[in-house]
């Protein structure tokens, strides 16, 4: 079970779009497919297909931090909203 209680509802607007443009950039970099994306004002829905052999964690890390930085520095006001845009916590099944 999540905590969340540190959620925030940051993720729209132009934020959410940018968001989205930098999960499908990075996938197009990892060579996987975007099942589907739903991306909500406090948390992002992300379904994608890979390699089987490759590891879900090398899949998730740069889906979570690559987006986080590069909102951070296009959008400042998530650095003071937030003490991190992500949790560590991420869901994987197949």
């Amino acid at each position: 079970m999540s905590d969340t209680r540190y959620r925030r509802k940051v993720l729209t607007g132009d934020i959410a779009e940018e968001l989205r443009s930098l999960l499908y950039q990075k996938a197009q970099e990892l060579d996987v497919t975007i099942e589907a994306l739903e991306i909500m004002p406090d948390h992002v829905h992300l379904l994608i297909e890979s390699d089987p052999t490759e590891a879900p964690q090398r899949l998730a890390n740069p889906f979570k931090g690559y987006p986080s930085r590069m909102l951070r520095q296009k959008f400042p006001q998530l650095c003071s909203r937030l003490p991190s845009l992500w949790s560590r916590r991420y869901s994987v099944g197949s």
